[in-house]
C-alpha cells in the first residue's frame, strides 16, 4: 500500500490475533465485538487475498447484515480509494471479497458458493441453528480459513455455545468472553445507561451488559442490594476481607461497614495475576489496608504470612462446617449497599447464583461456584461478627446474634 496503517486493539481482545480455526467472542453490549472483528476483518483484506462471508441466521436485506459497519471502518481508516462498494458486496485490495448471507435463506447446496472463502463472521450467532453450523462448518474448508462468532449469550443450550463448550480443549477453539469493562473506547452515553441497569434491575444488567446467560430471578442468590453513592462518615468502624487469585481467579480484598441492618461496601481491590510480591501495592490502592485487621482466606498460608512481614494486620478465617452456606444466609440479612466504584462487587452480587437443573429448569439448592470472589472475601470480613459469642451490638439499633445462639 505504501503506507502504515495503525490499528489500535484493546489488550482483552490481544488472543484473537493468533491464528486459530474456531474463535469465539462473546459478552456484553458496549464490549466492542463487532467493531474489532470488522476492523480484523479489514486488516486481512488490506495484507492479504480473503474472501469473507457476513453470516446471519435471518437477514431479510442488506440492512440487517454488518455491511454498514465494515464500510464505517473503511471510512476511519482512510482507505475507501481501496475499496469498491457495491449495494450487495465488497471488493478490495489483493482480490478481497466480503458478501453477506443469510443462513434461512439458503440450503446446503447453494451455500457451495462459499468453498473458496477463507473467513466467515457469524454475527448474532446465539441465533444461529444447529442445521446451519452443520452446513457452513465444512463448507469454508479453504487453508488457513477461520470461522469467527459473535454473540452476546442467551441461553447454555444454544448450538453456537455448545459448539465451543464442547470443544473447550480442542486447540483448534478459542473464545473470550468480553464486557463494557474490556472496552476503552466504552461511550459515555452507553456508561449512564449501564449504571442505570446496574443500579435498578440486576438481572437486565448481568444479561446485556455483562453478557450472562438468561436467568431466572429466583436463582440470584442476592437481591437485597442496589448501587448508589454514599459518603462514609468519620469514626466508622471498618471490616476487611482478602481472597487470593492469580492466573484465572482474581486476589481481592474489601472494606466495608455496617449500620443497622444496612452493610455498605464503599471500597474494592481487584486484579487478576496479581504476583504475591505485588500484593501488598494492591492492598494499599484501599484506604486503611494497613491500620484495620484483615480476614482473608486461610487456604493460603504462606500469602497470609508474607502480608504480615509486609505490615498488614491479616488473620486466616475460620471457616468450618457449613461456613459457605451460613456466610451467605448471614450477607442475605442485611440491606447491602454498593458504591458505584465497587464495579465488581456489584458485578458478582448481580450475577451469583444457585444452580439451575438443565433438564426441569428447576432451581437447585446448590451454589455455583463462580462469580464469587468478592463474595468470599465478604464473607470472611463480616465472619467476626457473625461467630461472636452471645448478641454482638453492631449499631444502636440491631442486635447480630450468631449462630451459637441458634438466630442470625
Amino acid at each position: 500500500m505504501g503506507e502504515t496503517l495503525r490499528i489500535e486493539t484493546p489488550r482483552a481482545f490481544l488472543p484473537l490475533l493468533a491464528p486459530r480455526r474456531f474463535k469465539g467472542l462473546s459478552g456484553g453490549r458496549g464490549a466492542g465485538k463487532s467493531h474489532f472483528v470488522a476492523e480484523r476483518m479489514l486488516e486481512d483484506c488490506l495484507v492479504q487475498h480473503t474472501r469473507l462471508a457476513c453470516i446471519r441466521e435471518f437477514q431479510s436485506s442488506i440492512k440487517d447484515s454488518v455491511k454498514q459497519t465494515l464500510e464505517d471502518k473503511i471510512e476511519k481508516f482512510g482507505v475507501r480509494r481501496l475499496f469498491r462498494i457495491t449495494d450487495v458486496e465488497i471488493t478490495g485490495p489483493h482480490e478481497s471479497l466480503i458478501v453477506f448471507k443469510g443462513m434461512q435463506s439458503h440450503s446446503a447446496d447453494s451455500i457451495k458458493s462459499l468453498e473458496g472463502f477463507n473467513r466467515a463472521w457469524v454475527e448474532e450467532a446465539q441465533t444461529i441453528s444447529q442445521r446451519s453450523l452443520d452446513i457452513l462448518t465444512p463448507t469454508l474448508r479453504a487453508a488457513d480459513s477461520e470461522l469467527w462468532f459473535t454473540w452476546n449469550p442467551r441461553r447454555l443450550d444454544d448450538p453456537v455455545d455448545k459448539l465451543f463448550r464442547d470443544n473447550a480443549s480442542d486447540p483448534d477453539f478459542l473464545r473470550l468472553h468480553i464486557t463494557y469493562a474490556d472496552n476503552p473506547w466504552f461511550p459515555v452515553e452507553l456508561r449512564r445507561d449501564m449504571e442505570r441497569d446496574r443500579a435498578r434491575d440486576p438481572d437486565k444488567y448481568a444479561h446485556i451488559w455483562l453478557g450472562e446467560y438468561e436467568r431466572r430471578s429466583e436463582a440470584r442468590v442476592f437481591q437485597n442490594w442496589r448501587v448508589e453513592p454514599f459518603e462514609t462518615p468519620a469514626g466508622t468502624r471498618f471490616y476487611f476481607g482478602a481472597d487470593w487469585g492469580f492466573s484465572v481467579d482474581p486476589t481481592v480484598l474489601i472494606r466495608c461497614w455496617l449500620a443497622g441492618r444496612t452493610l455498605y461496601i464503599d471500597q474494592e481491590a481487584y486484579a487478576v495475576g496479581c504476583e504475591i510480591d505485588r500484593t501488598p501495592a494492591l492492598f494499599d490502592t484501599v484506604e486503611g489496608s494497613r491500620k484495620w485487621p484483615i480476614r482473608a482466606d486461610s487456604a493460603r498460608p504462606e500469602t497470609i504470612s508474607y502480608m504480615r512481614r509486609a505490615g498488614f494486620h491479616i488473620s486466616p478465617a475460620v471457616k468450618g462446617r457449613n461456613s459457605v452456606e451460613d456466610g451467605i444466609e448471614f450477607l442475605r440479612s442485611f440491606d447491602i449497599v454498593v458504591h458505584p466504584r465497587c464495579r465488581h462487587t456489584a458485578d458478582e452480587l448481580a450475577l451469583y447464583s444457585y444452580r439451575i437443573d438443565r433438564q426441569t429448569n428447576e432451581v437447585l439448592p446448590i451454589l455455583e461456584d463462580e462469580n464469587n470472589h468478592v463474595i468470599d472475601a465478604l464473607r470472611y470480613a463480616l465472619e467476626g461478627v457473625r461467630l461472636a459469642p452471645g448478641p454482638l451490638r453492631v449499631s444502636d439499633d440491631l442486635l447480630v446474634w450468631s449462630r451459637l445462639s441458634g438466630r442470625h
